[in-house]
């Protein structure tokens, strides 16, 4: 038996199923990737796959949309919107600071409740000592005299305006938007979320 064993391991055998099986992951992989770019739909920097969840979509787009978002409802129940950039392009970064502006009454319209999380670069998210890593509808955000509401992004403690404040990880993140039981607007496809605006950084005085 050993020596079977040892005829299959320098045959070449297990080298050529391990490369086999290897080759058919990255291949899956991407193809998922390309099926879930298909699906995507991109507005201001947010990326939402619309059509998640839904039956009959087929096998790829499912698992496309399963990799995307492991658990996910349809959209109609509730509203997922992804994003890694600023409205520049560049990456996001808890070495910047960002912010959301919310228009007034454009807050994502909801018959439950909305939320903005920040995650890791892989989308899990990070327990922070200095503040809460998302907010929500029962936030009891700060609006501003024309009753839009700004959302700050940033790793450290912003000196003011701690309710409208989200604290990011210090190093490349993505950030969720969700809404569950989505309002009329958002299921249209009228809703468009904010983009994330860099702030610039104050000069230190000399």
């Amino acid at each position: 038996m050993s020596g079977a064993l040892a005829w299959v391991a320098g045959s070449g055998i297990v080298q050529g199923l391990i490369m086999g099986l290897t080759l058919a992951f990255v291949t899956t992989v991407f193809v998922l990737n390309a099926v879930a770019r298909k699906e995507t739909e991109t507005v201001n920097g947010w990326s939402a796959i619309r059509a998640a969840g839904r039956p009959g979509n087929g096998l790829l787009v499912r698992a496309a949309s399963q990799k995307a978002l492991p658990v996910v409802n349809v959209f109609e129940e509730a509203a997922y919107w992804t994003a890694s950039r600023d409205l520049a392009g560049e990456r996001l970064s808890g070495e910047r600071v960002y912010r959301l502006h919310f228009p007034a009454g454009q807050l994502p319209p909801n018959d439950a409740f909305w939320s903005l999380t920040a995650t890791d670069s892989v989308g899990y998210q990070v327990n922070t000592t200095t503040g809460r890593a998302s907010v929500n509808g029962h936030s009891g955000l700060l609006a501003n005299a024309d009753g839009s509401i700004d959302i700050l992004l940033q790793s450290n403690p912003p000196p003011s305006a701690g309710l409208n404040w989200v604290a990011t990880p210090r190093g490349l993140f993505r950030l969720m938007l969700r809404a569950y039981s989505p309002g009329a607007a958002i299921v249209s496809g009228r809703y468009e979320p904010p983009p994330v605006l860099r702030v610039p950084s104050t000069p230190a005085p000399s």
